[in-house]
């Protein structure tokens, strides 16, 4: 393997680190929010509520990821 093709490869795999991070990062907020919530903290809800926002919206972003990888 070139070089270039080892450095597309680490790209891709240190892109895939940091996308299960971010996910794993929303889920802790998720979870911290329904624990909140339990504690009887309306504030609880928001915090769940933008948890569950950014793990649409990187979904959202692995699909278009996805559907653009289709195209080419």
């Amino acid at each position: 393997m070139d070089e270039k093709g080892t450095l597309e490869f680490l790209s891709r795999q240190v892109d895939r680190v940091l996308d299960r991070i971010g996910a794993i990062e929303d889920q802790i907020t998720v979870l911290t929010g329904m624990t909140m919530r339990v504690d009887g903290a309306v504030e609880g809800l928001a915090v769940e509520s933008r948890g569950m926002y950014r793990l649409v919206d990187r979904l959202s972003q692995r699909v278009k990821k996805l559907e653009e990888k289709e195209v080419q």
